[in-house]
């Protein structure tokens, strides 16, 4: 995966609550810290996100996205 933001930070999946159309994506970045992001169910989707699996949190000014390989 090549993106220009810079502030990439690698994890794994701990955990995903849904809600009607978004859902929030728990990354354990390491060192006990997490990160979560709002993203739309569709695009939890289609990424096929799940706990267990690896990801990435992308930070790009005050936005979080979430990116897989």
């Amino acid at each position: 995966m090549k993106i220009s933001a810079k502030n990439q930070l690698k994890g794994k999946i701990v955990g995903i609550e849904k809600g009607s159309v978004n859902g929030i994506v728990k990354i354990d970045i390491g060192g006990g810290n997490i990160i979560s992001a709002t993203i739309s169910l569709e695009s939890i989707n289609e990424l096929d996100l799940g706990v267990g699996k690896d990801a990435v949190a992308i930070i790009k000014a005050t936005s979080v996205m979430v990116g897989v390989e």
